[in-house]
């Protein structure tokens, strides 16, 4: 049973930190909002992490890398280092997790290091999660703050891309995977090895007779 919950934990956990990347490496993070008169537009707007797209009513893409990191609003540059660091600490995640599996054979000779280390998995990837949560939350917060801003103009208006709501459901899935890890039934404290026992203290009452 344990087994099985490791496995599906860390199959949610690695599947979300892949649709972490994903979402990091697309360009739709902000789109063109479609009101007033970009209702009928010759170009779309795809705004990422990384780089920018035109896409022509003629079917047409050029996208373009950002030149500088300072030239992108706040909310994108904290995005960019969130998610690296998100992603980092979910390879950590993923190396423990093979190391501490019950279906791995790391760590065998040691059940309760091996519990340790897998339980630590799931905290890790729960961090990780959390952290993949942050930058799409800002992102969409500003994207929907400036929508109903009626002093930025309508040309300038965005709506949520795809890769906001790839970034939500991948760092639920590590949530989630990282949850199951955490509650994959370590061993008890007696199962985990009568590790010491004092030396008995009592005396032959004869002694003292």
């Amino acid at each position: 049973m344990a087994a099985g919950l490791q496995m599906l934990g860390a199959a949610l956990g690695t599947l979300g930190w892949l649709g972490v990347i994903v979402a990091c490496t697309l360009p739709l993070w902000r789109v063109t909002a479609f009101i007033g008169n970009n209702i009928v537009t010759a170009q779309v707007m795809w705004e990422g992490l990384w780089m920018s797209c035109v896409v022509q009513s003629t079917g047409q893409m050029q996208c373009k890398i950002f030149d500088s990191m300072l030239a992108l609003p706040s909310d994108l540059q904290a995005s960019r280092a969130i998610l690296i660091i998100a992603l980092l600490i979910a390879v950590v995640a993923i190396v423990a997790n093979v190391a501490g599996g019950e279906y791995t054979n790391c760590l065998a000779e040691d059940a309760t290091a091996k519990a340790r280390v897998a339980t630590g998995a799931g905290v890790v990837f729960l961090i990780a999660g959390i952290l993949s949560l942050v930058p799409p939350s800002w992102v969409a917060h500003v994207v929907i703050m400036d929508f109903y801003n009626p002093l930025v103009a309508q040309a300038q208006k965005r709506e949520l891309g795809a890769a906001i709501f790839i970034c939500w459901g991948a760092a639920v899935l590590q949530v989630i995977g990282g949850g199951l890890l955490c509650t994959s039934c370590p061993p008890t404290l007696r199962a985990r090895a009568g590790l010491y026992k004092p030396a008995s203290q009592t005396r032959d009452r004869s002694s003292y007779v």
